[in-house]
């Protein structure tokens, strides 16, 4: 069956976003003749999902391979995605995501998001190694988005501490934790490592700088002391090795 593959990420209002998520699959070296698509879930039009569906079927693909660039599988998004793409009956959540048309006799093979994947530890301590100082007095904090619903939130936490672990790992620091915006615990993850002693450096899990980044996390730490540069996981070129990798992983499955 010829392959075809379907890069979904979540998208963003911001063309420099987009470009960035662009740049890292245009760099994907696959064996010629399988086309690839990124497409987004909050685009409509040339770069929704349903037109990049549409373009690898008509390019000849029965057999999409799907990868979502997502960064935990406590995303609700992962849930929506699996409902509209037709690989369960029923989302475990309301969506408004429809289903999405799908030729006859054309097979989907979904694959994991990011979590706690070894490349994307060393992509997060690569993107704040530059924060670092003196690592026996460190601590990292991961901060991500997380979810406040009940089965997802606990996705979100099993992830983030398993990469904290990781990341602790890579680094050498004295510790690394996590916190996530949407249950509120980001502050109070950080104070607790400050008013302990340590120098904190804080380290955003999100794929792309933007208003999380920018915004909502600085405003979340107002007034306690921590580093920050704000950088995302893209650009990265690990990233691209990680998406070859879902690839090669999905396909030979």
């Amino acid at each position: 069956m010829q392959p075809g593959v379907l890069i979904i990420s979540h998208g963003s209002p911001d063309d420099a976003w987009i470009k960035l998520v662009d740049d890292a699959v245009a760099a994907l070296k696959l064996p010629t003749g399988i086309p690839v698509e990124a497409s987004f879930l909050e685009a409509e039009g040339e770069r929704g999902i349903q037109s990049g569906i549409d373009r690898l079927e008509a390019a000849g693909a029965a057999d999409l391979v799907v990868v979502p660039l997502f960064v935990s599988s406590g995303s609700t998004h992962m849930d929506e995605l699996c409902y509209a793409l037709g690989l369960k009956p029923e989302p475990e959540l309301t969506t408004d995501l429809a289903r999405f048309r799908i030729g006859a006799g054309v097979r989907v093979r979904f694959g994991t998001p990011m979590d706690d994947d070894p490349r994307i530890a060393h992509m997060v301590w690569d993107k704040v190694r530059g924060l670092s100082r003196d690592p026996d007095r460190e601590v990292v904090v991961l901060v991500g988005h997380g979810s406040g619903h009940d089965g997802f939130r606990q996705r979100w936490e099993a992830g983030m501490a398993s990469l904290a672990a990781s990341v602790q790992a890579i680094s050498g620091v004295a510790a690394a934790d996590y916190g996530l915006l949407r249950t509120d615990t980001v502050r109070e993850k950080v104070a607790e490592w400050v008013n302990k002693g340590y120098e904190v450096i804080v380290a955003p899990l999100f794929l792309s700088a933007g208003y999380f980044t920018k915004q909502v996390i600085p405003s979340r730490l107002e007034g306690l002391t921590y580093r920050y540069n704000g950088e995302a996981l893209l650009p990265h070129p690990e990233l691209t090795d990680w998406i070859r990798d879902q690839i090669s992983n999905i396909m030979d499955r």
